[in-house]
């Protein structure tokens, strides 16, 4: 009898008498005494670690939680399984018995993260109590099988020198970004989804003065920066019956009266942008967040569409932006992994916010563009030679 044959008769079984929780060895055992099925010490653990793994972890998929490279794991079908170690999507060996374990599954981690999928709620976005963050959509919503993706957070943040080794910044961009840290700019990354814009704002948190307060206001709890006083504010859905949700504008507006030395809001796509913004130009330094966006150059628009849909009007939003934004970070993945790609200043032209190409990350090296002597000023460099760079 194979193991996926054995884990399953052995876990209908104890689904069928209660078991709610991990099963112990001794029960386990009995049931393949039961069964009349003989397994030497080494099956029995493996058989044991499995329906640990199918009661209280991720189930077939929690071989792949356990390495430490994989950031994304996504169910598209039984048999297609597919994991993402930094470098783009590769299909993995994991396969399950059919669309109704998978079913089960994202079930299961729904009611973990405390949420409900079923027909009535048939998807969620939620944190399982790991770090790692699902979201699952079910039939008939999702065609044919549920459809599951875990986004699965680092133990620890990345150090600078971690990030220079994986070549996604060199030494020359590494100084610059320590720099736009020492001079408490305001600045957003931004990049695709799974570009690795998180990963590098944690590096950057890291970086902060000890001394500094940081307040980290997300969606859902993914930053986990190496900083020794650190609050971590998180969003909260509403309940099944469409009350108690805490949303990222309200955390901001509870964050700004918790004394921060830097507000840190873990994704920008909302309404709270505009008490973001309205922050920066009230005296909180260093400020920072991520956006999605295709190029620096987009970051301003892609801020003007979230303020118009909070009600600020255009040219408020600029006068925003321009006056308490500085610096756009983008993150790019390509085929050999994620890489910080370009900085850009942010200045007024003519009444609007533009994002100005400072630093240009090339093949061999960082191309020069018309924003660096505003960038330079910026963090105080007095000259091109300082620093060599």
């Amino acid at each position: 009898m194979t193991d996926t044959l054995l884990v399953d008769r052995v876990r209908r079984r104890l689904i069928d008498g209660g078991a709610g929780t991990a099963p112990s060895a001794a029960r386990v055992a009995e049931l393949l005494r039961e069964e009349g099925l003989a397994v030497g010490a080494e099956s029995l653990l493996r058989l044991i670690s499995d329906l640990r793994d199918e009661f209280t972890g991720s189930g077939p998929l929690q071989s792949l939680v356990r390495d430490p490279a994989v950031t994304d794991i996504l169910v598209n079908a039984p048999d297609e399984v597919w994991l993402d170690r930094g470098s783009g999507l590769e299909r993995s060996h994991v396969v399950f018995a059919d669309p109704s374990a998978v079913l089960l599954l994202a079930q299961r981690l729904a009611a973990a993260a405390g949420r409900r999928l079923d027909e009535a709620a048939p998807f969620v976005d939620a944190r399982l109590p790991d770090g790692s963050r699902l979201h699952a959509v079910i039939p008939p919503v999702a065609q044919g099988c549920a459809s599951i993706s875990l986004r699965i957070p680092r133990r620890r943040a990345f150090t600078l020198d971690e990030l220079i080794a994986s070549d996604t910044i060199d030494g020359e961009g590494a100084a610059w970004l320590r720099d736009v840290i020492d001079a408490r700019l305001a600045f957003v990354i931004t990049g695709g989804t799974g570009s690795g814009k998180t990963t590098i704002l944690a590096t950057l948190l890291g970086m902060v003065s000890p001394a500094d307060r940081v307040l980290i206001v997300e969606d859902s709890a993914e930053l986990r920066p190496e900083h020794p006083h650190v609050v971590r504010l998180e969003a909260r859905p509403p309940n099944v019956e469409g009350a108690g949700a805490v949303s990222l504008r309200d955390l901001v507006r509870q964050a700004l009266r918790m004394r921060p030395d830097r507000l840190v809001v873990g994704e920008v796509r909302g309404p709270e942008v505009v008490d973001l913004l309205a922050a920066l130009n009230t005296g909180h330094e260093g400020g920072c967040g991520t956006v999605h966006a295709n190029s620096p150059e987009d970051v301003p628009a892609r801020l003007e569409a979230l303020g118009l849909m909070a009600g600020l009007p255009r040219d408020a939003v600029h006068s925003l932006i321009s006056a308490g934004l500085h610096v756009v970070i983008h993150v790019e993945r390509q085929r050999s992994g994620r890489r910080v790609s370009a900085l850009h200043v942010v200045k007024d032209a003519g009444g609007r916010a533009s994002a100005v190409p400072a630093l240009t990350r090339a093949a061999h090296g960082w191309h020069v563009g018309p924003g660096l002597d505003d960038l330079r000023s910026m963090v105080g460099r007095r000259d091109a030679a300082q620093g060599g760079r």
